[in-house]
């Protein structure tokens, strides 16, 4: 593990690993600290809630509702599919009553290319979310309704530029579909868990590293989601990011006794100013345009 010299900012926003996306889900105990933590400290603005399908976590919906009651703006990282699951049937409604914003995958705006990623059906299923969440006012210009989709390549390269990207999806799933949406988030791919063993099964580990270190831009890191977010796994565990969770990377420590659970702070506001863990992955978000959960960091 390597400490950066790059301290957090005052933490605005929580990411929570809300799960089943392994066979762990986030326990009850888990989700009423979070809300605790939640009451306690005011500058935390977006409860960020995420793990593949959080939807099916037990304690989602009361999370969404003692935030929204608390005043915080509610991320749902949504894969679309979960909307026709058996017992969901009320999820668009529950989302869009509580103005939940949904943030949904789709890797591209063909059949081939997201089931090739994805499997068959998927981008049927996706589809048909998409017109129910906009039937519901979600991406439209007349409403408050929050609906962004996120790109991230299939491949060892990089995102084309967010802007052009983004005008086609608008062109293709408008056209096609009649689907609108307010942005378009390009997310770069980084180097762990599944996409580094198809790497590895490529024998292109080295040179997608390579591909991320030659295209470091500075420019990325006064905005790099690690300074203003706090990641909490899903058995209460604290990380700088989700890609340091998934890698069970926690918190660089500078003594024994720093906080690495959500039971070891009463208030958030303690991890200001703190070092933050880093490792070989970190280039994946400072390459090209950057990368982060809001997508791009530069125009």
């Amino acid at each position: 593990m390597n400490v950066g010299k790059v301290c957090n900012q005052a933490c605005h926003h929580c990411h929570v690993e809300a799960g089943p996306k392994r066979t762990e889900s986030m326990p009850e105990r888990v989700a009423d600290r979070v809300l605790e933590l939640l009451a306690a400290d005011g500058g935390i603005a977006t409860l960020d809630v995420t793990g593949g399908a959080p939807e099916l976590n037990p304690s989602f919906r009361r999370l969404v509702v003692e935030a929204r009651r608390l005043g915080r703006r509610v991320i749902d990282r949504c894969n679309l599919t979960i909307l026709f699951e058996p017992g969901q049937d009320d999820l668009a409604a529950f989302l869009a009553e509580h103005a939940v914003a949904v943030t949904a995958s789709l890797p591209c705006y063909t059949a081939d290319n997201v089931e090739r990623q994805r499997g068959q059906g998927v981008f049927d299923k996706s589809i048909r979310a998409l017109q129910r969440l906009n039937a519901l006012g979600y991406g439209r210009p007349d409403t408050a309704l929050r609906l962004d989709l996120v790109y991230n390549p299939v491949g060892a390269f990089l995102p084309p530029a967010q802007a052009e990207l983004e005008a086609r999806y608008r062109r293709e799933l408008a056209g096609a579909f009649g689907i609108t949406f307010d942005r378009l988030l390009t997310i770069n791919n980084m180097p762990i868990k599944r996409f580094a063993g198809m790497l590895a099964r490529d024998g292109s580990a080295e040179a997608y590293q390579a591909l991320l270190v030659n295209h470091f831009n500075p420019a990325t890191v006064d905005d790099l989601m690690c300074r203003s977010l706090v990641s909490v796994g899903w058995d209460g565990r604290l990380y700088d990011c989700d890609f340091n969770q998934m890698l069970e990377l926690p918190l660089a420590a500078p003594d024994a006794g720093w906080p690495r659970t959500i039971w070891d702070v009463d208030d958030l506001r303690g991890l200001d100013g703190s070092p933050i863990a880093t490792g070989r992955h970190c280039f994946g978000c400072t390459a090209g345009a950057g990368s982060s959960c809001g997508g791009a960091l530069i125009s």
